[in-house]
């Protein structure tokens, strides 16, 4: 089965463990899992599909914890041509940045030549308070997609 990596931004660890069940389904069908809070590409190359599962800080910024990443993502641009991605972005649509933080880094995953897999999520807390139901339903409506 595939080897996972799930892309983890985070303020107060709501997304981590979002992340957290998201693995576990995976694994319940044979999949092998990593939840990264410090992502880096050095520790990305063996795996093909990255689920990026991400929280917007303040005014639409990536949470602290993952910013060193998309700054290596910026200033290396590499080809990610071989990679795959789905995007679970949780936010607060009292905001008017709505999500808007994990886009930073999907716009620079899809500079680089990644694919999405699916149409991404977003988790609106003010309406689902266990964001985790939504997120396990999303995944799967398109885990058989994972080869």
């Amino acid at each position: 089965m595939a080897k996972i990596a799930l892309l983890v931004g985070t303020t107060l660890g709501g997304s981590e463990y979002i992340a957290d069940d998201l693995a576990a389904q995976l694994v319940e069908i044979g999949h092998q899992t990593s939840v990264m809070l410090e992502p880096n590409l050095v520790n990305l190359s063996e795996y093909p599909l990255w689920i990026l599962v991400c929280s917007t800080h303040g005014a639409g910024d990536l949470p602290d914890n993952i910013q060193p990443f998309y700054q290596q993502l910026m200033l290396k641009m590499p080809d990610l041509k071989q990679y795959q991605f789905a995007l679970c972005a949780i936010g607060d649509s009292s905001y008017d940045t709505f999500c808007q933080g994990p886009e930073l880094l999907i716009s620079l995953f899809e500079a680089a030549g990644a694919k999405a897999i699916v149409d991404k999520i977003q988790i609106d807390v003010q309406r689902d308070p266990i964001p985790e139901e939504p997120a396990l339903s999303w995944l799967s409506n398109w885990q058989e997609l994972i080869i």
